[in-house]
């Protein structure tokens, strides 16, 4: 088992930054693929940034390419998400996620219980 906890939401205007982490705790955490999702009211959970377990492989979806980046720390079990020049349709909860295989945006097997990040325009 993995245990997931994400932190860094808040409220930011549009054009701001915030950086979010995930804390993870039960598994071998150098050994796993991380990943983030976010899920906007009403609609489903996308996929946002992935990254493989040696930072060596990174994947984001076209929405936040150029504005996010994702990186990870093994030594900290800690992965993190930048996000730069937000925009209100960033708005979501977003969820951390982790798995054993190598696909960076597909069958992540233990998630977060999400943080909430709002951009006001």
């Amino acid at each position: 088992q993995v245990q997931l906890v994400e932190s860094g939401g808040g409220l930011v205007q549009a054009g701001g930054s915030l950086r979010l982490s995930c804390a993870a705790s039960g598994r071998t955490f150098s050994r796993l693929t991380m990943g983030w999702f976010r899920q906007a009211a009403g609609k489903e959970r996308e996929f946002v940034a992935g990254i493989s377990w040696s930072s060596g492989g990174t994947l984001f979806a076209d929405s936040v390419k150029g504005r996010f980046t994702i990186s990870r720390d093994n030594a900290k079990n800690t992965v993190y998400l930048q996000m730069n020049s937000l925009k209100p349709e960033d708005t979501a909860v977003y969820y951390c996620a982790a798995r054993s295989g190598s696909s960076l945006r597909i069958s992540y097997d233990y998630w977060g219980q999400g943080t909430q990040v709002t951009v006001s325009s």
